[in-house]
């Protein structure tokens, strides 16, 4: 049966600084840059938060985290015990394992490692990690992204972490590319389905490629200048989930106009009939 969670990118306005992780290609060096942002709740207190207005799980943006320290991370691991709920999944929004310049890929490997290490002190189940920014039918980048895939998942579980991909940047923009790079993985991945990263109107039957190995599905719809969602569209995608017998995280997106938690229930009485 599956279950309702939220991404902390559904709340990227409520939770104080974000700190987004670049590439310097003159010093080849990764870069953090702090964008300011008013903090209204903790990540220390969101756990409780999403208890008390009805989620079971959440997944938390890397450029979320205050502190990576250990001490940090402990708490953190403890305010979801607390809570209830479950972190399922540490979402790495950087990283290109296709890249051609050795250097950065040894770089994002080592970042990649780090993060998995954050995500099992902070008691996260999963990481999602970037398959790749290169052409979905380069097929020497597609294999050079699947063994950096199984290096990685390799070294996960050796920390307790899965390692999942997603269909998210260019080389898993299509339904076959992604298929292809679960194949040459040999199944050592999971993955994510989002709704917002195929395109119309092919979207619905690439569904139907990566659902049967989709842990969670990020349950996005397109939204008007008010925030409302277009629902009819909404519910396409949502049709395809519930005829694949998927029974993983329904991941709220909501980035939206106005107040995000007002916008995120707005979507979550669309999407609670599917749970």
């Amino acid at each position: 049966m599956s279950y309702l969670s939220v991404s902390t990118w559904s709340l990227h306005r409520l939770l104080g600084p974000l700190r987004w992780t670049g590439w310097n290609e003159e010093t080849g060096e990764h870069t953090t840059n702090e964008q300011t942002q008013d903090e209204i709740h903790t990540l220390l207190e969101l756990p409780a938060e999403a208890a008390r207005r009805g989620y079971q799980a959440i997944e938390v943006c890397h450029f979320h985290f205050p502190s990576t320290e250990p001490a940090y991370l402990e708490q953190l691991k403890q305010s979801f015990l607390s809570a209830g709920v479950s972190f399922d999944t540490l979402l790495l929004d950087y990283g290109n394992l296709t890249t051609e310049d050795g250097k950065r890929l040894a770089a994002d490997m080592g970042l990649s490692r780090k993060w998995i290490d954050i995500a099992a002190l902070a008691g996260a189940k999963q990481i999602r990690i970037i398959a790749g920014e290169a052409d979905p039918d380069n097929e020497k980048a597609l294999r050079q992204s699947a063994s950096a895939l199984k290096e990685l998942a390799a070294y996960g579980s050796s920390k307790g972490v899965r390692v999942v991909s997603e269909n998210f940047k260019a080389l898993t923009s299509t339904g076959g590319s992604c298929r292809k790079l679960l194949e040459l993985t040999e199944d050592a991945i999971g993955f994510i389905t989002d709704f917002g990263n195929f395109k119309a109107p092919y979207k619905y039957e690439e569904f139907e490629l990566i659902l049967p190995a989709s842990v969670s599905v990020h349950a996005k719809a397109d939204y008007d200048e008010q925030g409302l969602p277009d629902e009819e569209e909404f519910r396409l995608c949502l049709d395809r989930v519930s005829a694949s017998g998927f029974d993983g995280a329904m991941v709220l997106i909501y980035d939206g106009p106005g107040d995000m938690w007002e916008g995120l229930e707005r979507v979550k009485r669309i999407v609670q009939p599917y749970l």
